[in-house]
């Protein structure tokens, strides 16, 4: 059983449950230390203060049953009141759900909302839900950026949670995004397969550039239509790097359009004068296999109404 971690001056030892098992020690201590920092929480594990079994482990090190973790004394801030999702958020989440079943919830999150809450974003997807469904356990199986809209699936289990990672591990969760970029695409233009290095910049903003040293990166394309000066493209992730899509393409000379990291101001501004607010990437279809009877399931987001409207007005 789990003890309370209380703030004060005294270290904490906590067992790891069978149900707590599979996920990583980070997670774990940031559910536990309320109002302590993540830079905090973070520091505490380089500097070997958090022990598991009186061993240092890194951030990603995921816990097991009968995992002994350390926690050492640390102040605990007075946790700031929880957000409240107001009527129209909560209505929007109800009405994108794609697919519950006991075990998860497959949401068509919009364009503009985070997944999580953090660096000046109080409020997410995950903290609405779990605002709205207070007696559910709620965790996020992966991510997508704020300004992605689509697929994105919820755990309403641990068990599910660990099963539907173990998938995403294997590389056996099918994601494919639909995209306008900029330019031809080059017939023939199948694959690119580039590793990928991410750095963060001072100001906190993340960045991601190709290079050797980086983590393996495999994006998929197929082309849906050309116009005269843009593509839509079908994209399947074989792996899922953050920004893997937009990088990639950018690396190929045709970025994402409404890309304002990656993209072409001038190509960007076109677009909004023509009615696009945000990028045009959305993740249209979730292949993956259900956590309970195995059996494959297939969900699909409908193309938001603004990109469509910007497909119409481009043709």
């Amino acid at each position: 059983m789990s003890e309370p971690v209380e703030s004060g001056p005294r270290v904490v030892q906590v067992e790891v449950s069978r149900d707590q098992a599979g996920q990583r020690v980070d997670n774990f201590l940031i559910a536990r230390l309320k109002g302590v920092p993540r830079s905090r929480i973070y520091r505490l594990l380089r500097k070997g203060e958090v022990r598991v079994n009186r061993g240092r482990v890194r951030a990603e090190y995921r816990l097991e049953a009968g995992d002994l973790v350390r926690i050492p004394p640390v102040r605990q801030a007075e946790a700031a009141p929880t957000p409240v999702p107001g009527a129209s958020l909560r209505a929007r989440l109800d009405t994108g759900i794609l697919l519950e079943t006991d075990d998860l919830i497959v949401l068509d999150k919009p364009s503009g909302l985070a997944v999580h809450g953090g660096s000046g974003v109080s409020l997410g997807v995950i903290e609405a839900l779990r605002a709205s469904r207070s007696d559910t356990f709620l965790e996020l199986v992966h991510r997508l950026d704020r300004g992605t809209s689509g697929c994105l699936l919820v755990a309403k289990k641990r068990s599910a949670l660990r099963a539907l990672q173990q998938q995403l591990r294997d590389g056996t969760v099918g994601k494919t995004y639909l995209t306008l970029v900029a330019g031809r695409w080059p017939k023939g233009l199948e694959c690119i397969d580039a590793p990928l290095r991410k750095r963060t910049l001072p100001s906190g903003e993340q960045r991601v550039r190709p290079d050797v040293a980086g983590k393996s990166a495999v994006t998929r394309f197929r082309v849906v239509r050309r116009f005269e000066t843009a593509t839509l493209l079908e994209v399947d992730l074989e792996t899922g790097r953050t920004h893997q899509i937009r990088v990639h393409c950018q690396s190929a000379g045709h970025p994402l359009v409404g890309d304002d990291k990656y993209g072409d101001d001038l190509i960007n501004s076109g677009a909004r004068e023509a009615g696009l607010r945000r990028l045009f990437l959305h993740a249209q279809r979730l292949r993956f296999r259900d956590p309970s009877t195995g059996k494959t399931l297939i969900v699909e987001a409908p193309v938001p109404d603004d990109l469509q409207s910007y497909i119409n007005c481009i043709q």
